[in-house]
C-alpha cells in the first residue's frame, strides 16, 4: 500500500490509471477505522481494479465547541487494517494541503443540510460537501462508497454530485452494527460501560417503530414510541431528533407512504449518536 499526502501527487497518479482503463473505487473517511468503514473496503475491493481510502479529520465539518481535537486518530492501526485488505493508496492529506492559508470556496446543498442533523451542527454539511467535492476532483473515483448509517451526509452528497455533473457512482451500503443492534461508529468509543449500554435504546427505538409501520402504517404513533423508549434511561440526556421521515426530501410524514426512513440523534451522556433505517 502507498501512502501519499500531497494532493497533486495523488491526482497524477489516478490520472495516470484513468488513461490505463482502470477502474478506481473509492472510501473516503476520518480515521479510526472499525468494521462499518472495512465493509465499505471490501466492496470497493470487490468491484474495482484500483482502491484508494482517505484518512482526514476535517475541520470545517465541525462547529465550535465539538469534538474536532480529540476525535478518534489511529493511524498505525488504519494503515495495518488496510493494508490486510489490499488497499491500493491511502490518502492522508495535512490539513493545510487542501485548505491552504486564503482558502475561501465551500459548497452547500441546499433544502437538504438544513434539515436533521443540519438543525443541530451548524455549518456540518457545507464543511462535508465541500471536502467530499475536493476529495472527487483529487481522486477521480470510478465509483465511491458510503454508509447508510450517515443516510443524511449521503443524500447530500448524491445531490451534489448530479448536480455539479461529477462523473462518479455514489454506492451507499447497508449499516453495519454490533451484535446488539448499536450502528458502528467512531465516536462509540467516547462510551464508558453504561452509555454504551444505554445506547442500545438507539437500534431497540428504530425496530419499535418499524414494527409500528408495517402494521399500522402510523407515523405518528411510531414517533411517540421512539421518543418513549428514549426518554426511559437518564444516560440519555438529549433527544435531538427522532422520527418517520421522507427518504427524499427528509421531511417529517405524518401520513401513510410506500417509503419511510427512520431516524434519530440522541446524545448519550455527552456523545452523540445518530442512526436510521430505511422501511418500504
Amino acid at each position: 500500500m502507498e501512502i501519499v499526502r500531497v494532493p497533486r501527487i495523488m491526482s497524477l497518479i489516478t490520472k495516470e490509471l484513468q488513461i490505463k482503463g482502470k477502474s478506481i473505487g473509492f472510501v473516503p473517511t476520518m480515521g479510526a477505522l472499525h468494521e462499518g468503514h472495512l465493509s465499505l473496503v471490501r466492496r470497493a475491493r470487490n468491484e474495482n481494479d484500483v482502491v484508494v481510502v482517505s484518512i482526514f479529520v476535517n475541520p470545517i465539518q465541525f462547529a465550535e465547541g465539538e469534538d474536532y481535537e480529540k476525535y478518534p486518530r489511529d493511524l498505525e492501526g488504519d494503515k495495518q487494517k488496510l493494508e490486510k485488505l489490499e488497499v491500493n493508496y491511502l490518502f492522508y492529506p495535512d490539513v493545510q494541503n487542501l485548505y491552504p492559508e486564503g482558502y475561501s470556496t465551500y459548497v452547500t446543498v441546499e433544502k437538504l443540510s438544513d434539515k436533521l442533523c443540519g438543525r443541530f451542527r451548524s455549518g456540518h454539511f457545507r464543511g462535508v460537501a465541500t471536502i467530499v467535492c475536493k476529495l472527487f476532483n483529487i481522486v477521480r473515483p470510478t465509483r465511491a462508497y458510503f454508509g447508510q448509517k450517515d443516510y443524511q451526509q449521503t443524500l447530500i452528497i448524491k445531490r451534489m454530485a448530479e448536480d455539479l455533473d461529477f462523473d462518479v457512482d455514489i454506492i451507499i451500503c447497508p449499516t453495519v452494527r454490533e451484535l446488539d443492534g448499536l450502528a458502528m461508529s467512531s465516536r462509540n468509543l467516547y462510551l464508558n460501560e453504561k452509555e454504551r449500554q444505554a445506547a442500545t435504546l438507539l437500534y431497540r427505538s428504530l425496530k419499535e417503530a418499524e414494527k409500528i409501520l408495517r402494521e399500522e402504517m402510523a407515523p405518528d404513533k411510531a414517533k411517540r414510541r421512539m421518543i418513549e423508549i428514549l426518554s426511559s434511561d437518564p444516560l440519555v440526556s438529549e433527544i435531538q431528533y427522532a422520527g418517520v421521515y421522507d427518504p427524499l426530501t427528509l421531511e417529517e410524514v405524518n401520513q401513510k407512504n410506500n417509503k419511510y426512513l427512520i431516524a434519530l440523534a440522541v446524545k448519550i451522556g455527552d456523545t452523540r449518536l445518530i442512526d436510521n433505517l430505511l422501511i418500504e
